[in-house]
């Protein structure tokens, strides 16, 4: 049997809300589904049998990187290569980067499709004109938090996802707690 997993760094309020308003007033059919994030393992399918390994190797893999400022800054776009456009991570680029390397090894370790760049979609298979909507409206866009946190999510039946689990950054200790339910994906 297997399971969906992914990897992110949640984008907290009241940012979240102001990024999944965006994502829904450009008409982005995964707004409510997917939650305001930065990824740091995509959808990867495992062995259920194998969950207990990968959740203790997530653990290790906080343990590299510390509580660490993340500034967001501005829009980007993946155009013409794939219909996306996402905010910028200013700061906080080289930490992503060292945390989606950790994580993604070990019993995690896979190909990517594109160079793993860390961003937080707000625009994904949607006609040019909303592309453009969000490009120009959010090219000023900031936002400043501490991450000190990822977040193990778990692809439900539905299609939609599930927290499963809080990793802290710099400690052993894996679990901040059960995960809570994501407005939009019970």
């Amino acid at each position: 049997m297997s399971t969906t997993l992914g990897v992110v760094i949640d984008i907290p309020e009241p940012h979240s809300t102001v990024l999944t308003g965006w994502r829904r007033s450009v008409g982005d059919p995964q707004a409510d589904m997917i939650w305001p994030h930065v990824t740091l393992l995509p959808p990867t399918a495992i062995a259920k049998a194998d969950l207990d390994d990968i959740e203790s190797h997530l653990a290790k893999a906080a343990e590299t990187c510390g509580p660490f400022p993340m500034h967001l800054a501005g829009s980007g776009t993946f155009r013409p290569l794939s219909p996306v456009v996402f905010i910028q991570v200013a700061r906080g680029l080289a930490e992503c980067e060292l945390l989606e390397k950790a994580i993604r090894s070990g019993p995690l370790a896979r190909d990517l499709e594109f160079p793993y760049h860390p961003h937080v979609t707000v625009a994904h298979d949607v006609d040019e004109e909303a592309l453009d909507t969000a490009y120009s409206g959010l090219s000023n866009y900031i936002a400043r938090f501490v991450v000190d946190r990822f977040t193990l999510f778990e692809r439900a039946s539905h299609g939609g996802w599930t927290q499963r689990r809080h990793y802290r950054l710099g400690t052993a200790d894996p679990v901040v707690g059960t995960a809570e339910p994501v407005p939009g994906t019970n």
